[in-house]
């Protein structure tokens, strides 16, 4: 077994058994992206603490194995990528636990088990073309070849990892199975997995013991060009990256504290780079979600299953002074509430040049695509669009306040971008004090997208500074987007509001569906939240109360 494997699973030994015991209490196996190649064991049916398998993106092939089925625990199981042929068994669609089975890009045919429906999006199976089955959106219909029975079906290039039952008798089939030679080989492949598991657990103490980090988050020693840095990656295995500036700056100095908060709680932040990369699949284009002037953001899937989306910014467009950074991360670490999208971690690496945030992935991305849409059947409808307004409201409220253990936080750059909605379209803040890490040129970079679209505040062009009053400012401005569903900000809707003829600027794709009390609300509260003078515009209290008032 490859070093790269011994490290990604290290977390499974530990000095004491408490620990001990309590790692395999919920068993994690993830052996992505390692060249494993021939078939699936049948053994690892028997790991009934196992809850994530992840085998994705190897050489794998052979048929899925039916014993998967018999894990009760398992709610992930990755095996996308590979090579596996043959059906999906019913047993293991039958799982009580599944939540989650991705066999994408594989060769697999036959009839998809109809207890894989429970799953919704959760079953993954592009790219097999010989799937066929009912009420899976781009599947075709089954042949009647397809929907007989497995076992009626010829076994000849079916591997015997898919615990294919024959239907044998005298007459039809041999006892070949049964003679002393398959139990020679049977007893030969328990010997192996036997022989291997005790080898995983003794290398794993060797490496425990003497090789063994001053912590767990120390430092690599020696600089990677950030160029190669994901082929030496691939090939040895990350180190444990810690945040890695210049003076010598070690974050977790004994007693050391970050802006009043211990180095316990920012060490419960911290992920490393190999944690980083294997829920990226090293940074796969088809993980991409978007890029900025200073980032690029990436879907991941860490060890657990849980979906995060993964910001990567350039050591260079970071604040260089140990200080501030760190009480950049203090504020970030700090906010929650339901309607500003939740900080999980973050990862410096100086091979890299990089510095990975790690948010929540939030699933509808974010509000920018939901508008000037020419399908009326894809428009946000009426009560859609007022529970975005009032959570967004709601968001900058909790910003702006002065909560325990949260500093007053002005935004800096609320816009329909900046937006994000989750399954149920209720509205998510995202971005929320990253200027806290930013230098000031990266921060005036990102300004130009945000004067162009409309956002920036008047005062702003003689200040040069952004204030709670400007995201109010740019909260009308989304407002007016939002009833007209519009992405780019128009001086004609802020006339029909005065003019009291807001109908006239309401999204056409609403066909008259809407409130016109609740319309001529909204209508009044980004018109007076865009007043050109900063002190005419409402308090972010102010706009919450307002939009409390029931009028539909």
């Amino acid at each position: 077994m490859g070093r790269r494997e011994v490290l990604a699973n290290r977390e499974l030994v530990s000095d004491g058994d408490a620990k001990r015991s309590q790692a395999w209490a919920k068993l994690i196996l993830q052996l992505c992206n390692n060249q494993l190649s021939g078939s699936i064991p049948t053994q690892l049916g028997s790991l009934k603490k196992l809850s994530v398998l992840s085998l994705q993106s190897n050489n794998l092939s052979g048929a899925l194995p039916a014993r998967l089925g018999d894990l009760v625990l398992l709610k992930r199981l990755d095996l996308s990528f590979n090579h596996l042929f043959g059906s999906i068994p019913a047993r293991l669609a039958d799982s009580p636990m599944l939540e989650v089975l991705d066999v994408r890009n594989n060769t697999l045919s036959g009839n998809v088990p109809p207890g894989l429906k429970r799953l919704a999006g959760g079953f993954q199976y592009g790219n097999n073309l010989g799937l066929c089955g009912v009420d899976f959106a781009t599947l075709k219909a089954c042949s009647p070849f397809d929907q007989q029975n497995p076992d009626d079906r010829s076994t000849k290039n079916i591997a015997e990892t898919a615990d294919l039952k024959l239907n044998c008798s005298d007459t039809r089939c041999s006892n070949s199975s049964k003679t002393p030679q398959a139990s020679v080989i049977i007893g030969i492949i328990v010997a192996i997995v036997g022989l291997s598991i005790i080898s995983f657990v003794a290398v794993s103490h060797y490496l425990n013991r003497i090789l063994k980090p001053r912590n767990k988050f120390d430092s690599c020693n020696e600089p990677v060009d950030q160029f190669k840095s994901k082929e030496i990656c691939r090939k040895y295995g990350s180190p444990l990256i810690n945040l890695e500036y210049p003076k010598g700056w070690d974050p977790l100095a004994k007693g050391r504290r970050f802006g009043g908060v211990s180095q316990e709680i920012m060490r419960s932040f911290r992920f490393n780079l190999e944690e980083i990369e294997s829920a990226t699949q090293y940074f796969a284009p088809g993980n991409l979600l978007g890029k900025s002037v200073f980032s690029v953001i990436h879907k991941g899937m860490l060890r657990d299953g849980t979906l995060v989306a993964i910001k990567s910014v350039v050591k260079s467009s970071c604040k260089s002074e140990e200080a501030e950074f760190l009480r950049g991360l203090n504020v970030l670490t700090s906010l929650r509430h339901e309607n500003v999208v939740r900080l999980r971690g973050f990862c410096c690496s100086k091979g890299r040049g990089e510095c990975f945030l790690v948010y929540d992935f939030v699933p509808n991305g974010n509000l920018l695509w939901h508008l000037d849409t020419k399908d009326e059947s894809h428009a946000l409808d009426w009560s859609t669009r007022a529970s975005i307004i009032n959570g967004i409201a709601k968001g900058i409220e909790y910003l702006h306040g002065n909560k325990l253990n949260k500093p007053t936080l002005v935004h800096e750059n609320i816009s329909v971008k900046n937006v994000q909605l989750d399954q149920q379209f209720k509205p998510l803040l995202s971005d929320s004090g990253l200027h806290q890490l930013l230098t000031k040129d990266t921060v005036f970079s990102s300004l130009k997208d945000s004067d162009a679209m409309g956002y920036l505040a008047p005062e702003y062009a003689t200040t040069g500074r952004f204030t709670k009053k400007s995201d109010i400012y740019a909260f009308g401005v989304v407002v007016f987007q939002i009833i007209s569903g519009k992405r780019k900000f128009s001086s004609a809707a802020r006339f029909a509001a005065e003019s009291c003829t807001f109908v006239d600027f309401v999204d056409p794709n609403l066909n008259g569906r809407f409130c016109d009390h609740e319309a001529a609300k909204f209508a009044k509260v980004a018109l007076r939240c865009t007043h050109e003078s900063p002190d005419q515009r409402p308090s972010v209290e102010e706009v919450v109360q307002e939009l409390s008032n029931p009028l539909c």
